[in-house]
């Protein structure tokens, strides 16, 4: 949407234009930055004093410039001045800080020549155009308001002041934009006064004179950001997906070259996809559900499966492990490297038998899992958690299983006698 002329109360146009509130002016008409892109987006090069310049020579103020400052949602522009690469534009009310990658070779009171990265500056005006006409079709079509907009590098997106959307109606409101595209409606910028502004999407949020950007029969917003002349140089406009965001829907949207970039990609991804099934792009996405279906089918076979065995080798480990005093059977089970994942079944399969406790170590990473049975007489989270602290590690669990993990592998050892220090 962007923000209202002139992004602070007491901005101004110099020469052509004020806002009534110019008491709040920090700066002398002198000192002000004329902003040109306000009258004409499409300019990509012009001249301008130098009005100051910082001690380093690396931030720099103009009477004029048709660089846009972060604004509304908008990032800045890129380009050069005076040869040097310009990296950041910041809005400061009634002027524009230039921050440049290296030092400026001039003084106040230089003219000085600037350029504006065009390729950057079309995608914006493509995607924050393309924004306006998107708020306007969700409020023509559903009555849903935009509540804040969000412009980046890649993509877009709206937050739109509902709390669902389904597909369908997403639909309808891309359709219903690309048309509007097609049919190339005129853009237009003019200036008005608050008091006297009629039909506007949102009530203007400040009193004074507006910039108001018009799409010929659709919207009309006070906005400070750069536009194109016509719907059709917007391009296509594809919307890419959704998001709850607290109580709201953000909707997240890509406009003319983008749109071409991601098709492109996409296009690739799914060719890549296509080819590894040797399948064409039509027949990859059926291919991929029954995969994905089989996948899901073995994994649950593999999980019987390997319960199933855990309780074979939990049952033959427990018959080779002789009683200790107190008559439990302590199994201890190394191994170099892996998971406590991978041992959890046969863990949990020795403990389901009776007074039964085992030890699962893992070097690396460090990590330590004890299960025991009910009638163990040992507390697995009681003896687990002070062995760790003791070791410098940290964990807990239940009586029943508890886990944790040691700085290193040789703290592992006190740990492990710990515990079976409380089954003998």
């Amino acid at each position: 949407m962007g923000s209202p002329l002139l992004h602070g109360e007491s901005d101004t146009i110099l020469g052509a234009i004020w806002v009534a509130d110019s008491s709040q002016r920090k700066h002398t008409p002198s000192q002000m930055t004329s902003r040109l892109y306000y009258t004409d987006a499409y300019r990509t090069a012009f001249d301008a004093r130098i009005t100051e310049l910082s001690g380093d020579g690396q931030r720099v103020y103009l009477d004029q410039s048709a660089f846009y400052p972060t604004s509304g949602g908008q990032p800045f522009d890129v380009g050069s001045l005076g040869g040097t690469a310009v990296s950041d534009v910041i809005d400061e009310d009634d002027r524009v800080a230039h921050v440049l990658a290296a030092p400026l070779q001039n003084a106040v009171g230089d003219t000085i020549h600037g350029e504006i990265d065009w390729r950057r500056r079309f995608d914006h005006m493509q995607q924050h155009t393309g924004q306006h006409l998107l708020s306007a079709i969700f409020a023509d079509l559903f009555g849903y308001e935009t509540a804040s907009v969000h412009f980046g590098a890649d993509r877009s997106s709206l937050d739109l002041d509902v709390g669902a959307i389904d597909a369908a109606r997403l639909g309808e409101a891309e359709r219903r934009a690309n048309e509007i595209v097609w049919e190339n409606r005129p853009v237009s910028v003019g200036f008005e006064d608050s008091a006297t502004a009629t039909g506007l999407r949102k009530p203007p949020p400040r009193e004074g004179t507006l910039r108001i950007v018009t799409i010929d029969g659709l919207d009309r917003s006070a906005c400070g950001g750069t536009h194109v002349r016509r719907t059709g140089e917007i391009g296509a406009i594809t919307l890419r997906g959704t998001e709850r965001v607290r109580k709201q829907m953000r909707i997240e949207f890509l406009c003319g070259m983008r749109v071409v970039r991601q098709a492109r990609s996409d296009f690739e991804t799914l060719s890549a996809i296509a080819l590894s099934m040797k399948a064409s792009i039509a027949e990859a996405p059926a291919l991929v559900v029954s995969q994905g279906e089989q996948l899901r089918d073995a994994a649950t076979v593999r999980k019987r499966i390997e319960g199933e065995l855990a309780v074979f080798q939990a049952r033959e480990l427990y018959d080779a492990t002789a009683p200790a005093p107190g008559g439990t059977r302590l199994a201890i089970v190394r191994r170099d490297s892996g998971s406590l994942e991978d041992l959890r079944p046969l863990a949990q399969a020795f403990a389901a038998l009776p007074a039964a406790a085992f030890v699962a170590v893992i070097s690396s990473p460090a990590t330590v899992l004890v299960a025991a049975s009910d009638d163990a007489r040992v507390d697995a989270g009681s003896v687990l958690k002070p062995a760790l602290a003791a070791a410098g590690g940290k964990g807990g669990g239940s009586p029943r299983q508890a886990q944790g993990s040691v700085p290193n592998a040789d703290a592992l050892d006190a740990v492990v006698a710990a515990v079976r220090a409380a089954v003998a």
